[in-house]
């Protein structure tokens, strides 16, 4: 057994009974973690709404089909 096992062994049996499985807290370090995701969520969406609203929805026309068209209205119709 090595040394790191030993002493986490004897550890253990302090550890279970510093505290109150019930009423175990995330705590400072939690909450600022949690707090710091949301903030960059929140910049996340802000960014995403901007991009979002650069973008055109409305279809370009096809070149080649309006070139075709444009050749087809020009020539002349034989009745």
């Amino acid at each position: 057994m090595s040394a790191t096992q030993a002493a986490l062994t004897q550890l253990l049996p302090l550890a279970g009974d510093t505290f109150d499985k019930n009423k175990v807290t995330p705590g400072l370090l939690g909450f600022i973690v949690f707090a710091g995701l949301a903030v960059g969520v929140w910049f996340l969406m802000k960014s995403m709404n901007r991009h979002m609203g650069r973008v055109t929805f409305e279809e370009a026309p096809d070149p080649a089909a309006a070139t075709t068209g444009a050749a087809s209205a020009e020539a002349p119709r034989a009745s």
